[in-house]
């Protein structure tokens, strides 16, 4: 079976009205966020860099850093091969991240072929580059390849959010939030889209890039 692929603020429409049927917290939590936004990336090395950048960090620091690796021109891979580790600390890159991006830049991934990859396999293939953990490759399949039925139950606002909507007595564990997401497939990243969503709103910050 073909997976499905968000395309446009549509889709979102559809599987978030999926979410509110089947589930009245997620009624409740859009009827304060309102419509969801896309958040669609271009693939490539520069969309897993960007998540890379995103790991432990704020998302105001994220942003401050990527803005400065912008600046530099130091977004694709032969930039970042071939840039010393000074220059690359200098836009704030931590020397582990330093590490992450030269082994991705070096890892021959040919990412058009991922666009027709099952999201499985396209996160298997993306968590064997050192540096690429399996929430960067859901993030990639979620936002650089519009797959509806991927989640990253890892990211801590989500995890946070979930507690908050769901008045749960602590914030799940990736493998207990894996879980509850179980049921709301086929849309699990419109859930995410809306877990996010509620998340800024609930704790007046941003939680993703």
């Amino acid at each position: 079976m073909q997976e499905r692929i968000i395309h446009s603020d549509a889709c979102l429409a559809e599987g978030a009205e999926w979410l509110a049927i089947q589930e009245p917290r997620f009624a409740h939590a859009l009827a304060l966020t309102g419509d969801l936004p896309l958040r669609l990336r271009k693939d490539g090395y520069e969309a897993l860099l960007s998540a890379i950048v995103s790991q432990q960090v704020s998302v105001a620091a994220a942003d401050a850093i990527w803005k400065r690796l912008k600046a530099a021109k130091l977004t694709g891979p032969r930039k970042v091969a071939r840039a010393s580790e000074e220059d690359l600390r200098a836009c704030g890159l931590s020397r582990q991240k330093i590490t992450y991006a030269k082994e991705l830049a070096g890892a021959g991934i040919r990412f058009a072929d991922l666009r027709a990859a099952p999201s499985g396999e396209v996160i298997n293939t993306l968590v064997g580059v050192k540096g690429i953990g399996v929430w960067t490759a859901e993030i990639y399949a979620m936002f650089s390849l519009g797959r509806a039925d991927v989640f990253a139950p890892g990211d801590l606002a989500l995890q946070e959010s979930a507690r908050i909507l769901f008045d749960l007595p602590n914030r799940p564990r990736e493998k207990e939030l894996r879980q509850m997401a179980d049921d709301w497939s086929p849309w699990r990243s419109v859930a995410a889209r809306l877990l996010w969503a509620y998340y800024r709103i609930a704790k007046d910050r941003e939680g993703i890039r």
